[in-house]
């Protein structure tokens, strides 16, 4: 016989000879149990004392993608997609290549990028020259200056050309190597801005993509913080404000507790449910929390009450609806209360009437002592 075993039988022998009695005690309900010293032992007696319960309040909503650290990745340029090189819910890094386009505009930068490197050989050569003769007295000095004119004119103009083909996402190497072998370049890349994943995906080769455009090609998202979106009705949104702590739980992982930070309070309320948006930041380095989880939400509002805490063993729900806890005056006579429940927190329930404080309650044993007198009524 196993350990759980042997306590069932043990509780189901004390059951079975307990001795019911009609009630005595003033405002109790109908219902009394007496119980043997050895049968005690079954029974975890504890008096009622005042605890302290934070006024909190609760709401529901759903989680997100931190949309601070969602970025839409679309090309600065228009063109026709050559390749993409991520797929969906990859992981990728800041400056990383994510897709490519074939853009007229890059080859117009790249373009004006050769004719003004050719251009400046040009003149620096003439201003090389230039030196020479007038060092030697053969040049006048008005055509030396028009050559040291011309080499700056050609200088600025390069200059200006790579700065162009820079803003296309072309390294100076790349840019380099299109000047050294006179061959324009039309791929464009396209890289990511920050570190995450990608989250969105609707780039093919072929697609015809422009800045702005809806749905962009791909979606990088900062996965490591989550969004929590819920409603708060308009009467209790003195309530919230900016930087209020908040407890998280999820369905998916029951019994955990993430926690966050009020980040964004909707100035104005929905004219059709009366409620106001409010949105926290909750920490999520494992990715754990996908986007659209349903949560509860428990907001910390600061204030606190002083009532009567007992453990969840001590109170039973009855058939009818009531909740009950059961008194003892001295530690043999067991009479059923009807107490008034309130918050539970820390395993407690707050019982706002039917207990005073100092009272002897059970606690363990509770239902055991409910379940004898239903029994022994019979």
């Amino acid at each position: 016989m196993t350990c759980v075993q042997r306590n069932w039988v043990a509780v189901a022998a004390m059951l079975g000879c307990l001795a019911v009695q009609p009630a005595m005690a003033a405002g109790d309900t109908a219902g009394e149990v007496d119980v043997t010293p050895s049968q005690l032992r079954f029974v975890t007696v504890v008096p009622a004392q005042l605890t302290t319960f934070s006024v909190d309040q609760q709401a529901v909503g759903n989680t997100d993608f931190n949309q601070d650290q969602t970025v839409p990745v679309s090309p600065p340029y228009q063109g026709r997609i050559l390749q993409v090189l991520v797929s969906a819910g990859q992981d990728v890094h800041k400056g990383q290549v994510l897709f490519s386009i074939d853009s007229p505009d890059l080859v117009q930068a790249e373009s004006t990028l050769l004719s003004s490197a050719a251009t400046l050989e040009v003149t620096n050569a003439a201003l090389k020259r230039a030196k020479l003769l007038y060092a030697a007295q053969g040049m006048a000095q008005k055509d030396y200056q028009q050559a040291v004119a011309d080499q700056q004119t050609a200088e600025a103009a390069y200059k200006a050309a790579v700065d162009a083909v820079r803003i296309f996402g072309k390294t100076d190497a790349q840019m380099a190597e299109v000047v050294k072998n006179r061959r324009i370049d039309s791929a464009m890349p396209v890289r990511s801005p920050v570190d995450g994943r990608v989250v969105s995906r609707n780039a093919a080769p072929g697609m015809l993509v422009q800045p702005g455009a809806t749905p962009a090609p791909l979606v990088v998202a900062d996965l490591r913080t989550k969004w929590l979106v819920a409603m708060l009705p308009e009467s209790e949104m003195p309530l919230a404000h900016l930087g209020q702590t908040v407890d998280v739980r999820l369905m998916a992982y029951p019994g955990e507790v993430f926690h966050g930070k009020i980040n964004f309070i909707s100035p104005a309320v929905d004219p059709n449910t009366h409620r106001v948006t409010l949105r926290a930041e909750i920490k999520d380095p494992g990715n754990r929390i996908a986007p659209q989880m349903l949560a509860t939400f428990v907001l910390h509002t600061g204030k606190v009450m002083r009532s009567i805490g007992i453990p969840f063993d001590g109170v039973v729900r009855e058939g009818n609806g009531t909740m009950t806890a059961w008194v003892t005056p001295d530690r043999r006579h067991f009479y059923r209360r009807n107490v008034t429940l309130g918050m539970d927190q820390n395993g407690l329930h707050q019982v706002l009437s039917g207990l005073q404080p100092g009272e002897l309650v059970a606690t363990d044993g509770a239902l055991f002592l409910s379940n004898a007198f239903a029994l022994g009524d019979k």
